[in-house]
């Protein structure tokens, strides 16, 4: 007697999951995984993630990626979320969080021009409606593996980074190496930062203060400073051995942050440089400088 083959087991569909502030870009972002021929469900409740995921395994392969859109709207049943999450990993399902954020100034301006409530205002102000879904995220946002700020993004600037973040590229890391003013603030999409203010600041060097990180001459001064050279080495290092943990760990994106004073020499310099370094087989790095220009 031979022993009969069991059932064969769905081949679940990749899974994303897009979350985030209310007014952040969500819907932008779920529009953008249509277009690159994603099933996209929008206000999903949380309950129905691993109905979704099942469905998309019944197709045998005809649906192979699937996003859906999880926010406070679904009200009391979003707090099912997170074992919903759990659910799809039992299931062998390993589904990826993107997570659209917003500075409280961005997302009052948004809510304004369009003269719509917050799901979470209630009877009170916006204010308190962003404040309280804030909260309420605070875990989620922490657990996603993608977080985009689009406080300073317009559509077409947002589309283009989710597409970008999901074409194919194989196991590549892709990660962002980000110049930054700390008189500006912090980016807070960063996964790792790094200060550079311990360098000589080029704006108190006469000839070099009108030029930027990216002029030869003041990329020369800040990377010939003691210490320079030493900083780029070991960091490089370390990040190498970042990123390989983050590719075990299934992490495809990653920003790094570079800070000096205002983001226009010493972190434009040294982002530069580490992405030049960082850039290779295991790594898709692209550059930005957030406040170049705002001098």
């Amino acid at each position: 007697m031979t022993d009969e083959p069991g059932p064969e087991l769905p081949h679940l569909p990749e899974l994303v999951i897009i979350t985030g502030m209310s007014g952040a870009g969500r819907s932008t972002a779920a529009n953008v995984l249509e277009d690159l021929g994603w099933f996209v469900v929008d206000n999903l409740p949380p309950g129905l993630l691993s109905t979704l995921a099942e469905l998309g395994g019944r197709t045998r392969g005809n649906v192979s990626r699937m996003a859906a859109v999880v926010d406070v709207r679904a009200g009391s049943f979003f707090t099912d979320l997170t074992a919903a999450i759990t659910d799809l990993t039992t299931q062998g399902s390993d589904p990826r969080i993107i997570f659209l954020e917003a500075s409280d100034e961005t997302l009052v301006r948004r809510y304004e021009s369009v003269r719509r409530p917050h799901p979470l205002q209630g009877d009170g102000r916006l204010s308190e409606g962003i404040a309280r879904e804030r909260e309420v995220l605070r875990d989620l946002r922490a657990e996603a593996d993608i977080v985009i700020d689009t406080s300073n993004l317009n559509v077409h600037e947002l589309s283009a980074k989710v597409m970008a973040a999901f074409e194919e590229a194989g196991t590549q890391l892709h990660t962002t190496v980000i110049s930054f003013g700390y008189k500006y603030g912090l980016p807070v999409d960063a996964d790792l930062v790094v200060d550079c203010r311990f360098l000589p600041n080029p704006h108190w060097v006469p000839e070099l203060r009108p030029l930027t990180g990216r002029d030869e001459q003041v990329r020369d001064y800040v990377l010939s400073q003691p210490g320079a050279p030493e900083f780029l080495d070991g960091y490089t290092t370390l990040l190498g051995i970042i990123a390989a943990g983050y590719r075990r760990e299934g992490k495809r994106y990653a920003t790094i942050a570079v800070g000096c004073t205002g983001g226009k020499h010493r972190s434009v310099a040294v982002a530069e440089e580490l992405a030049r370094r960082l850039d290779g087989s295991d790594m898709d790095v692209a550059v930005v400088h957030r406040d170049l220009g705002r001098e």
